[in-house]
């Protein structure tokens, strides 16, 4: 071995902040960060503080704004790898919704009315008023 080549060790635990932001389930390590602080992440049952030791074979619980997932923590990396590698770092153990449920929400964001006030009607709104007008 060359000198240049250096041994990384084994990582045996990681910050679960940087895990979150290294593993893809959240974008940036802040966001994880604030997830942690906000109490929307639970490690092995318990909330997570950021600074939180992650080993493999942990069991996360994290509340997403579409409900909560469950993860079982399979590697360990402190730095960014490819998307596809990062998805090996875990396994999602949530169990699947049932048909009806994906269809109701899925009919939900179809029905959901525009947030009326917040900035320029779309032309069918538009069109929409001016036969309400008459015009």
């Amino acid at each position: 071995m060359s000198r240049h080549e250096e041994q990384v060790p084994a990582l045996t635990e990681v910050r679960l902040d940087v895990w979150l932001d290294v593993s893809c389930l959240f974008r940036t390590r802040s966001q994880a960060s604030a997830a942690c602080a906000g109490g929307k992440v639970d490690l092995n049952g318990r909330a997570a503080a950021a600074h939180k030791r992650v080993r493999a074979g942990d069991r996360l619980e994290i509340t997403f704004p579409e409900g909560r997932r469950t993860f079982l923590v399979k590697g360990l990396a402190e730095r960014h790898v490819q998307k596809a590698a990062a998805r090996t770092l875990y396994e999602e153990t949530t169990p699947p919704l049932a048909p009806e449920v994906l269809e109701a929400r899925r009919l939900e964001r179809l029905l959901a009315p525009r947030d009326g006030g917040g900035g320029r009607p779309t032309k069918k709104e538009r069109r929409q008023r001016e036969r309400a007008r008459g015009w």
